[in-house]
């Protein structure tokens, strides 16, 4: 795990200059596996009516752009293109969950001062603490939005996930 991953990833809070950057990633990440401990493969096609996804097409929407971020953390360039081609995600919660599985990690070499290009911005070339940041608050969209389908299908979250997202 490169420097900027044991900083923001600890189990501890960080000390010194990366004080402000709290180890609270993993939890993140765990409400998605909260997510998935939820879901049955028939809500993954429960869509809200009006020009919404089924909740399943914005789960793997939600993978691409993970995956979209943590391949920037590696090639230093953020390209949104990637298109799972594999339709199981959209259908079935196994399939779903082994696939963000597969999505975690970030490179193991040392990049704290790296930058990233971003083509969807162009002239923004955050570091990678800001890259990681913008990346949360990714998931965090992707959260707020599940909420309204878990909502509209009676479901109850968990403690963490009512907590932080409502």
């Amino acid at each position: 795990m490169n420097s900027m991953s044991r900083e923001y990833f600890s189990t501890t809070e960080p000390e010194g200059p990366a004080q402000s950057l709290a180890p609270y990633f993993p939890m993140y990440q765990a409400l998605r596996d909260q997510l998935m401990a939820i879901l049955r493969d028939d809500d993954l096609s429960y869509r809200i009516e009006g020009a919404n996804p089924s909740l399943g097409s914005l789960c793997r929407e939600i993978g691409e752009i993970e995956r979209s971020y943590i391949e920037s953390f590696k090639t230093f360039r953020l390209d949104f293109g990637y298109r799972n081609a594999d339709p199981r995600p959209e259908s079935s919660v196994a399939s779903l969950s082994s696939w963000y599985v597969e999505l975690e990690g970030l490179p193991e070499d040392d990049v704290a001062n790296r930058t990233i290009d971003r083509s969807d911005f162009p002239g923004f070339a955050p570091v990678l603490r800001v890259q990681l940041d913008i990346y949360k608050e990714a998931l965090l969209i992707f959260y707020s939005k599940v909420d309204v389908y878990l909502r509209a299908l009676g479901k109850t979250p968990p403690e963490q996930w009512r907590k932080w997202i409502g």
